[in-house]
């Protein structure tokens, strides 16, 4: 992992919904994590049936207390209207969000200067679980579906499947895409072997089920690039064109594949990282990648997590590091795109967050368990102490 200096860890305050005190301590929660997948893999084998993904969507605690106020640091948009919205792609010209969620729609959802007048409209109905949503050359919306393949999507809300896989390979659970200038649209698919109701089986076995793939529209051929990924999860294309950055969820790394030039085809490491990411986006406005971590790590769980093929190497990070971002909940960390980290966002309310997103002088956060997405408000606040 290339080296950083001066992080700054910033935690937010939530003064909208009272969240239960946490422990410090990564083991409890690691375990907790361990404990809750062993119950749902268990129940799985003893029904002999597979766990609808939507029995996970969660409410936030005391809802009914929810006051949004745009002075706050943080709020809930779209309660209830967004069932796991796991990924958001922003139209600035529209000024809309696009969402995936739970029920099959693709939603719009309108960004204000406050959070309490927001809109939330559904646009069109995959008639599967959208995850992965970027926009191509032409303003149309691409979107990876576990159950559909991968779509596009024209804005008159016209659907057309890209494609499913290869003759030989068909695709198993789809997950993130970003789409390249020259049009070539590249996506993950975190395992081959097991469906999106099935994830924490793949977890729990621990085994690289992950790929890489590209989709060139111009040639309507589907190339496999990489195999024998642990979770291939988020993935956005760099700046310069030159490669594809992807996360390893349960490896709770990114790493870079490269798509042209002299080292076409090689892949090397991007960043090792303190939790377990999902979705990454690149901000051109900042020249930064925002990596959102559904839940955090500790220095102190490897044994613990290597055990359970959750685990990261942290080989080369001066101590001073590694326990200066350390929290036992979720957040978005702020990477540059050489790999180094400038700023970590976090605190309870971000937990199992998926994705996030910048925009203007927010962040908006997705979850494929929440019924809402979270909202960083006034961040100029914290600005002054972020490197």
């Amino acid at each position: 992992m290339p080296e950083s200096k001066n992080l700054d860890s910033v935690p937010l305050a939530s003064p909208i919904i009272p969240t239960p005190t946490k422990s410090s301590s990564w083991f409890i929660v690691t375990l907790f994590l361990v404990l809750f997948l062993l119950v749902v893999a268990i129940f799985v084998f003893k029904t002999s049936q597979v766990v609808p993904l939507d029995q996970f969507i969660r409410l936030p605690s005391s809802a009914g207390e929810h006051e949004p106020a745009i002075n706050a640091p943080w709020e809930l948009v779209g309660l209830a209207l967004l069932e796991g919205p796991e990924d958001l792609a922003y139209h600035s010209k529209s000024r809309l969000i696009y969402t995936g969620c739970v029920d099959g729609w693709i939603k719009r959802v309108t960004v204000n200067e406050s959070g309490v007048d927001t809109v939330v409209k559904k646009w069109v109905d995959t008639g599967g679980r959208p995850l992965g949503i970027a926009f191509g050359r032409h303003n149309e919306v691409i979107v990876t579906d576990p159950k559909k393949g991968l779509l596009n999507i024209t804005q008159a809300g016209k659907m057309k499947v890209l494609t499913k896989g290869t003759k030989d390979e068909k695709f198993k659970l789809i997950d993130s895409v970003d789409v390249a200038e020259n049009g070539v649209i590249y996506f993950t698919e975190a395992s081959y072997k097991y469906s999106l109701d099935e994830f924490v089986l793949d977890i729990l076995e621990g085994k690289p089920h992950g790929r890489l793939w590209s989709y060139d529209p111009s040639t309507k051929k589907t190339k496999l690039l990489l195999r024998n990924l642990y979770f291939a999860n988020g993935l956005a294309i760099s700046p310069d064109q030159n490669s594809v950055v992807f996360c390893e969820t349960v490896m709770m790394r990114c790493r870079k594949y490269f798509i042209r030039g002299k080292k076409k085809g090689s892949v090397k490491d991007f960043i090792d990282l303190p939790g377990f990411p999902d979705n990454i986006h690149y901000d051109i406005g900042e020249d930064h990648y925002w990596i959102a971590l559904a839940m955090a790590s500790s220095s102190n769980s490897s044994e613990l997590a290597h055990k359970y093929s959750l685990r990261r190497s942290i080989n080369g990070q001066p101590n001073d590091q590694k326990e200066s971002i350390n929290t036992t909940t979720g957040g978005v960390i702020v990477v540059d795109t050489k790999g180094n980290p400038t700023s970590h966002y976090y605190g309870p309310q971000f937990s199992l967050i998926s994705s996030g997103v910048k925009i203007r002088n927010f962040v908006y956060c997705g979850s494929l368990f929440n019924l809402y997405m979270v909202r960083i408000n006034n961040l100029q606040n914290y600005s002054s102490i972020l490197v």
